[in-house]
């Protein structure tokens, strides 16, 4: 029998001088669509040395849960679980409260407000490596910081990838969602031009967020206007590369954070293919995959405690709709972010 069909209960306490060691979680065993994913009681996780245990209060949901939850691109599966996930809690970006810490913990106490990245987030409780976490900013919430981890700090490394100063013209294809309206955000900070891409209905939200133009993909395409630009941060877009450097000056620079709808087995050919050409042409064509640190971390929150950038927290959706939350996202309707809230 499956260690999700055993949970530990609180009924094991008859006394009531434990704190309760079981917990509600979204889970799955499988790979598959939004139905794989089910509310279940579960044992609660325990810190082991440099971790610590956090209350989660709220979790920030993205594409990054969807590839886990299908189990695609299929080349990601030893990572994930060949079978099914390793993880079998669903969820990364965390915002909550530490109550509990494991030896070694030097960063955090009982008692702090922490957000950052933690394994398995769509959960009452959730174990995250100190590492993975930073205070969070007293004047923000738990639903906003939730949103922020992964999204924000993609587009902070892309920006910084891409070598984006000041009067230079960024074109941001996905502006709308989670990683582009941060990448919006980051890019007019550090004094760019920006445009953003988006579709028909999304037009209001990025012109929002700050962006100088704002360009509806489903009438000009996302890199047929015929500017070039400086820098093209192309996230969740999959643009052939012949597009994108014709949108691109003589010496410009694409950084290729995403490929939806790239194909289920590698996801990321035409990544590879640009990265292959790139020695060869002035432009340069880049790649990037978000990785979380401590320095990103605490950059981020002082970024959102400054509100030099701001969440847009498009839906919440409680726990047990967690499933409705990524059908919504699958959907394409959100602005922002989606956050489950516990």
């Amino acid at each position: 029998m499956s260690s999700l069909s055993n949970p530990v209960s609180a009924a094991d306490q008859p006394d009531g001088s434990h704190p309760k060691v079981s917990m509600r979680a979204i889970a799955q065993e499988r790979y598959g669509s939004a139905d794989v994913l089910e509310l279940r009681t579960m044992p609660r996780p325990t810190p082991a040395t440099g971790e610590v245990l956090v209350q989660v209060r709220a979790a920030g949901l993205g594409r990054n849960t969807w590839h886990v939850m299908t189990g695609k691109p299929y080349a990601m599966r030893p990572a994930f679980g060949m079978r099914g996930p390793k993880q079998p809690v669903a969820g990364q970006d965390v915002a909550g409260t530490v109550v509990e810490v494991g030896d070694g913990t030097t960063r955090f106490s009982v008692g702090d407000e922490v957000f950052g990245v933690a394994k398995g987030s769509f959960a009452e409780y959730a174990v995250a490596s100190e590492s993975r976490l930073a205070h969070k900013p007293a004047g923000v919430s738990f639903t906003d910081a939730a949103s922020a981890p992964i999204s924000a700090i993609t587009a902070m490394q892309a920006i910084r990838r891409a070598g984006l100063t000041a009067g230079q013209t960024v074109l941001v294809i996905g502006a709308s969602g989670g990683v582009g309206s941060f990448a919006v955000q980051l890019a007019k900070a550090a004094g760019a031009e920006v445009t953003g891409t988006c579709s028909t209905s999304k037009v209001p939200f990025v012109r929002e967020l700050g962006a100088d133009h704002v360009t509806d993909y489903t009438r000009t395409g996302s890199t047929e206007s015929g500017q070039r630009y400086d820098v093209i941060l192309d996230i969740g877009g999959n643009a052939p590369l012949g597009r994108l450097r014709r949108a691109l000056t003589l010496s410009g620079v694409a950084v290729l954070v995403g490929g939806e709808n790239a194909g289920d087995w590698v996801g990321m050919s035409r990544q590879a293919r640009a990265l292959a050409l790139s020695p060869f042409i002035r432009q340069r064509l880049l790649m990037l995959i978000g990785t979380q640190s401590t320095a990103d971390l605490d950059d981020l929150g002082e970024l959102l405690a400054a509100g030099t950038i701001t969440a847009r927290v498009d839906a919440t959706f409680p726990l047990e709709s967690a499933p409705d939350a990524m059908r919504y996202l699958e959907a394409g309707k959100a602005q922002g972010k989606i956050v489950i809230t516990v």
